[in-house]
């Protein structure tokens, strides 16, 4: 009986343990006996946790944000697993038994902070800082595993990892603020080999200190200090998992039997939905609104997640990740020496595994379930195309095993979900041979694999991917014979890849030739078609021929005279190779207002990277949140006649519910309001239709996703989509007089004293999308008396305060808006924060309960509208000497549904394009009313693309008229009487303000324009199918100040709070505020406050409307300064009392300490609070910036793919308030504006929707598609008396200067343009052409010729 109790006990025991889930976050304990199977490890995390660092970025794993080291032990190894993953795709479910390591768990503000979290802020590496904890645990990731190769024991204080090894540790996380050059510095200076001196500007050392010394200057790394996997949890017992929640259940089978046994009875149980699980990163790509019944984790069963190699192959199981693939091929064969190439296949199939997705993906991705995204649901997979190359069989089952080639896996009817992969198996490849000549001993195996895609590495689906396998052996003409090969082919369109059989057999057994190679690349054309509606159809078959041709023509005879003479070099992605080489950055600073001017670390940079900076997000949801997601229309103009929500919400907010007193109102600016929700008709796509709330955002947002609104076009006219189709309806806003621009100069006289004229030029440029690293956020919490807190990420709380007490019909004295910090907002979280906050509170109102959301981003970037779009038409004229006399523009402004700013935009344009002296400048403005989401302003609104004109009609002129492109620049650079004409002025100021020729000047020696011109044209000269180009453009950008509010308090203990109208953004803001400050009251003069001292007591505190009114936009560059002018009113108040008080105490003690100076004056109620509202004078609110740069750029004419490889600028600062702050701001607004040029098409579908929706389809800069070198000079212009402290704005005019790369590529394309020429027999230069923006790989390629190999190998046979 006791025995029988016993085994009841025992059987109960294992039970229990196999119904909960233990696991371990920063060392501390966790045990679940329920939980949501689909519950991501983010969504617990955030909610469950007090670990906020984990930030959703894109629910993707495509930003890094969400990222955290994930750490196993295996117990029969002894030895801890620790790599990174997106918490984002991971199931909580699927880490019973791991370690969580998040950015909080390496150290605090509390206990010290880790070296990383030190060196983030001392290289001035993070500004918003949403993005910095992703990167810290990315790095950390990174130094754990290098602990655990053989490399040398590295000096004490530096790791074991290599410099290029440190920067791709991050190569899957964004940012949108820094530019990535001082983050990189960062992972670097952890590398053993990383040379001191290439390491950037930094608060560790200055730049004469020697290497040695600089090391110990750094905060020192301990590799033992964090132990990632805790003791507790190797005593846990692992059993395999069976959690329950409500009607769902998480299954852990440990054989195939038991997977059978499951699959069956799933099968029996009709209705259920089964999910089998293994990595999970699935939902990435193809978002999931189904719930499942049944998960089943197919992780712990051997026969799927074991790798064994033979002789002959390398078995993989299908749930083998991605990442333990890579390792198992590149793993060599020490048996038999004779196998060198077949270790070369797999080392090369490993390299290319390497540039996809961001290695936190890989590491969780797994090859299976690749396979099946491509079989079932089309997925572009590159791992498909390169094992089709190969021959590779898969096996798989239902019900019975079956082998399949993997072609013919691919080419089956999509899978069902209890039909899976069991095993892939990649052979060994061995020349066999037996060729086609008589020397069979010389056969030798060829293998490339190929891919162009937006970027070379991480999260980016290609254009195209490819994979050739060749045995060719010599034959007596110097050529070789082809004895065998495969061309496999995928991402170009098609369902999957495939083989070009065709192109196989005409090849097989001949022996090559230009001819043979000519044919082949037609019968490829023919055979590489895209399905209809796919993006770049003609770019993707002209891929094919490139990479067809890259493969083969080096085979040909090199000592044939007309392929000797052709200089053919390819590129070939070296994986040691670093993506950054050293760069510079000048920093002139002043001491003459310490510590203002002073290069001090970012107040807060510190916290935010060990993740206990507080974003909107991370405040902890009150007692009954609930959570809203917004539904929004997919029609650009109907009647919506009903909202169907198919999922259990708690309640759906619309117009309707717009209180009595109140207004459907969502945002409003001084032109006028925008519709919180569309009332009966929607106008434009991404229009908000209603709010969904629930009871988790997770929930709320499938309950958006899959709503079906009913819409009704009847007796509605045409949507307009076009600005040509307002212009034909009068379509238009109105611009107001008084912010109209007036015209320069004598158009008529201009244009009869020309030479030379240009008609009708025409330039479109389309929209681009803020990326902020934070989505939309905000909280709106019911408070008493009829009052409303709401939390928002939002530019200007004082205007959300107005538009949701407006929407309520309350006082605006009912409403609170709080905002503490911003994670990046680059204008998009002004005028579009506001219906965010607006619709929460509304909900909270209507339901008197808290209501939170944080906006998706697919959500997001359909409703953002972004930066505007515009046509525009161009007249010039002027003289042959390049000098233009008159230019004349028609500028049609796509401003979308709703004004927002877009009436202010043609006087920002103009502040742009009056950089040259264009003699008279006239235009014509029009700004459209269309179907589209109202545009709004985005980091330097209107002037970018007006500096884009700009170069535009530049080149063009020089162009037409055959003058170097730089000598027209300088023709018609201003002289100081004609800035004054164009500006006026008041803006221009002082003759020695105008410092442009100088730093055009400086920058031409720095950069070493006039030798690198000279090494250029011998490049091209020497290199057939690369081009290299360069350009040097200056930028003029005129800004405002607006009127600022401020107040300093000193409290009881000395220590200082002040509140400013400006929000931090990641600009420095509250950093400068400090300096500013500190250097204010140490006019005090009094003991324990200096500087440095008052510096340590400052505190800036969270906007609050309730507080500090007439906060204003932060945005427009110039809101730090006019934050530090209204703060040096206050302490010049604060000042004024003390100084007295200070005297008469200083004549009885002989001294005073600032401590007990503030005692006496609350003793003797001296007002210790001062509040200000800076108000610039009307002569001196208006002020140009000048900068300059050089951008040198290398395009591959096969891919069209363009290399930044080095840009060089010099920024006029005036007296910089902190030139650290300053330089994260000019490399940041630079690669920015790389973006807008290069890289971003927020591209719509023929309604107007955004397609461009997700980090797979929008491309922002990475680590691996910045300058190779950039090289940064702040320069100090002297005094400027109607300046704030003489310093000037920082953070929208650099963006200007990435026009310098767009310009780089035109010249580069244009040799590729005139090479082609060449080929066709033709004379002269083809330099008239359009560049695009963005000028992406397709538009690139395009100009360089689609058809560029066809053309050369028929030149090549002509000259034979």
């Amino acid at each position: 009986m006791e025995d029988t109790q016993l085994q009841l006990t025992s059987t109960e025991t294992k039970e229990q343990q196999n119904q909960r889930l233990v696991f371990a976050v920063n060392g501390e304990r966790f045990e679940l006996s329920s939980v949501d199977p689909s519950t991501t490890l983010l969504q617990f995390l955030r909610s469950r946790t007090r670990f906020k660092s984990v930030k959703l970025g894109c629910g993707e794993g495509g930003c890094g944000a969400c990222n955290v080291l994930l750490s196993k032990y295996d117990s029969n190894l002894k030895q801890v697993e620790d790599y990174t993953v997106s918490s984002c795709l991971t199931l909580v479910c699927s880490i019973n038994g791991c370690s969580i390591t998040t950015t909080e768990g390496l150290g605090n503000s509390k206990d010290g902070f880790h070296s990383i979290h030190q060196r983030f802020a001392g290289f001035h590496a993070s500004q918003c800082g949403f993005c910095t904890p992703g990167m810290c645990v990315s790095l950390f990731s990174a130094l754990v595993n290098s602990e655990k190769n053989d490399h040398p024991q590295p000096p004490l204080g530096s790791s074991k990892l290599t410099s290029s090894e440190a920067e791709k540790s991050i190569s899957g996380n964004l940012c949108r603020c820094t530019g990535y050059r001082s983050i990189a510095d960062v992972c670097k200076s952890f590398a053993c080999d990383v040379d001191m001196e290439d390491l950037g500007f930094n608060s560790f050392w200055k730049k004469e200190k020697t290497p040695d010394s600089k090391l110990l200057k750094l905060p020192f790394y301990d590799p033992k200090k964090i132990c990632t996997y805790p003791e507790f949890l190797k005593n846990e017992s692992m059993s395999p998992m069976h959690l329950k929640y409500q009607k769902r259940s998480w299954y852990t089978p440990v054989s195939m039997k038991e997977l059978n046994s499951l699959l069956v009875s799933s099968v029996t149980e009709k209705g259920k939905m089964v999910k089998l699980v293994a990595g999970n990163t699935c939902i990435g790509y193809y978002k999931e609104v189904d719930q499942y019944d049944k998960y089943i984790d197919l992780r712990f069963i051997p026969e799927l997640s074991t790798i064994k190699r033979t002789d002959s192959q390398i078995k993989v199981g299908a749930t083998v990740s991605i990442s333990k693939l890579i390792f198992a091929l590149k793993e060599e064969r020490d048996d038999d020496d004779d196998d060198d190439e077949g270790d070369m296949v797999f080392q090369k199939i490993a390299s290319h595994l390497e540039k996809i997705a961001s290695e936190s993906v890989r590491n969780s991705a797994t090859i299976g379930g690749n396979l099946v995204m491509a079989q079932r649901h089309g997925l572009p997979s590159d791992i498909a195309t390169l094992l089709v190359a190969v021959k590779s069989e898969v096996t798989i089952m239902n019900g019975i095993k079956k082998v399949l080639t993997l072609e013919e896996f691919l080419a089956q009817p999509a899978l069902d979900s209890t039909t899976l992969p069991l095993s892939v198996h990649i052979p060994f490849m061995k020349p066999n041979k037996n060729g086609y000549n008589s020397d069979k001993s010389d056969t030798k195996l060829l293998f490339e694999t190929y891919r162009a895609s937006p970027r070379p590495l991480g999260n980016s689906l290609a254009y195209l991917n490819a994979a050739f396998l060749a045995e060719v052996s010599p034959y007596k003409s110097g050529n070789h014979v082809i004895n065998n090969i495969q061309l496999a082919f995928g991402a170009f369109g098609n369902k999957h890849a495939i083989r070009a059989n065709t192109v196989e057999n005409y090849l097989l057994g001949k022996t090559l030739s230009v001819g043979l190679l000519s044919e082949s690349l037609k019968l490829l054309k023919a055979n590489i078609q895209p399905e209809d509606d796919t993006s770049h159809s003609a770019y993707r078959s002209s891929l094919a021929s490139s990479f067809l041709f890259e493969f083969l023509f080096p085979l040909l005879d090199s000592n044939a005279s007309y392929i000797k003479s052709s200089r053919v070099r390819f590129d070939h992605y070296d994986e040691k190779r670093t993506l950054l080489s050293s760069s510079k950055q000048v920093l002139e600073s002043s001491h003459e207002h310490y510590p203002v001017g002073e290069p001090i670390t970012k107040t807060g940079a510190s916290i935010q990277a060990s993740g206990e900076a507080v974003f909107a997000d991370d405040i902890p949801s009150p007692l009954n949140c609930l959570h809203g997601a917004f539904i929004y229309s997919t029609n650009p103009l109907a009647w919506v006649k009903g909202v169907e929500v198919k999922k259990d919400v708690h309640s759906v907010v619309s117009f309707q519910d717009i209180p009595k007193g109140g207004e459907n109102i969502g945002a409003k600016t001084l032109f006028g309001p925008e519709p919180l929700f569309a009332n009966e008709l929607t106008e434009c796509t991404g229009q908000r239709i209603a709010f969904v709330v629930a009871d988790s955002q997770k929930n709320a947002d499938i309950a958006a996703e899959t709503a079906m609104v009913d819409y009704d076009t009847q007796d509605l006219e045409p949507p307009i989509l076009t600005v040509e189709h307002a212009v034909e309806n009068s379509s238009f806003f109105e611009v107001p007089s008084f912010i109209y621009p007036s015209q320069v100069g004598d158009f008529i006289k201009g244009m009869a004293e020309a030479d030379h004229k240009i008609r009708s030029a025409e330039i479109k440029l389309g929209s681009q999308y803020y990326f902020y690293m934070e989505t939309q956020t905000a909280l709106a919490v019911p408070d008493e008396d009829n009052c409303m807190v709401v939390y928002s990420s939002i530019q200007v709380p004082e205007f959300a305060q107005s538009v949701i007490a407006q929407c309520l019909g309350i006082p605006e004295h009912n409403v609170r808006v709080i905002t503490r910090r911003v994670g990046g907002g680059f204008g998009g979280k002004a005028i579009k924060a506001m219906p965010v906050a607006t619709a929460c509170a509304l909900a909270a109102y209507k339901l008197n309960r808290p209501v939170r959301t944080y906006v998706n981003r697919k959500t997001d970037m359909i409703m953002a509208g972004g930066r505007h779009p515009m046509k525009i038409n161009y007249t010039v004229g002027f003289k042959s000497s390049g000098k233009i006399t008159a230019l004349p523009l028609d500028i049609l402004i796509n401003a979308g549904i709703s004004p927002d700013i877009s009436p202010v935009m043609p006087w920002n344009m103009l502040g742009a394009l009056k950089k040259y002296n264009w003699g008279a400048l006239s235009f014509d403005f029009k700004i459209c009313k269309t179907n589209h989401s109202s545009k709004s302003a985005m980091r330097a609104p209107g002037e970018v693309q007006a500096s884009f004109i700009a170069e535009a009609v530049i080149e063009h002129v020089a162009s037409v008229v055959s003058i170097d492109v730089g000598c027209v620049r300088e023709k018609n650079f201003h002289t100081f009487d004609s800035l004054k004409m164009f500006y006026g002025g008041d803006s221009v100021g002082e003759f020695v303000e105008y410092t442009l020729p100088t730093i055009w000047d400086k920058l031409m020696k720095s950069s070493n324009f006039n030798d690198r011109v000279e090494t250029i044209k011998k490049f091209n000269k020497c290199n057939t199918w690369r081009k290299k180009g360069i350009s040097r453009v200056p930028i003029l950008h005129e800004v405002s100040l607006r009127a600022t509010p401020g107040k300093v308090s000193i409290l009881r203990d000395g220590s200082i709070v002040v509140e400013v109208g400006g929000i931090e953004l990641g600009q420095g803001l509250w950093t400068k505020v400090k300096q500013m400050t500190a250097y204010c009251l140490k006019a005090i003069q009094c003991e324990g406050a200096d500087g440095n001292q008052l510096l340590e007591k400052i505190r800036v505190i969270q906007a609050d409307t309730l507080s500090m009114i007439q906060g204003g936009f932060t945005a427009g560059s110039t809101t730090s300064e006019a934050s530090c002018e209204a703060v040096r009113l206050c302490c010049d108040v604060l000042v004024e009392r003390l100084v007295g008080l200070k005297e008469r105490l200083e004549a009885q003690m002989g001294f005073v300490k600032w401590d007990s100076l503030i005692l006496h004056a609350n003793m003797q109620s001296v007002n210790l609070s001062a509040s200000s509202f800076f108000v610039p004078e009307f002569t001196s609110m208006r002020y140009i910036n000048y900068g300059a740069a050089v951008s040198e750029v290398e395009v591959n004419l096969l891919t069209g793919e363009t290399k930044i490889l080095q840009a060089d600028i010099v920024y006029d600062c005036g007296q910089s308030l902190n030139p650290a702050v300053d330089l994260g701001q000019v490399e940041g607004a630079f690669v920015q504006g790389i973006g807008f040029f290069m890289l971003e098409e927020y591209s719509i579908n023929s309604n107007g929707l955004v397609i461009a929706d997700s980090t797979w389809t929008y491309k922002i800069p990475t680590i691996d598609t910045i300058p190779k070198q950039l090289n940064v000079h702040i320069l100090n212009s002297g005094h400027h008396k109607k300046r704030v402290l003489s310093s000037k704005a920082s953070g929208e005019p650099p963006l200007l200067l990435a026009v310098s790369v767009h310009c780089a590529t035109r010249a580069a394309i244009k040799e590729a343009r005139n090479q082609v020429r060449s080929w066709k027999g033709l004379e002269g230069s083809d330099s008239i052409f359009q560049l695009d923006v963005p000028a992406t790989m397709p538009v690139v390629k395009t100009l360089c010729g689609l058809d560029n190999v066809d053309l050369y190998l028929q030149s090549l046979m002509s000259s034979s």
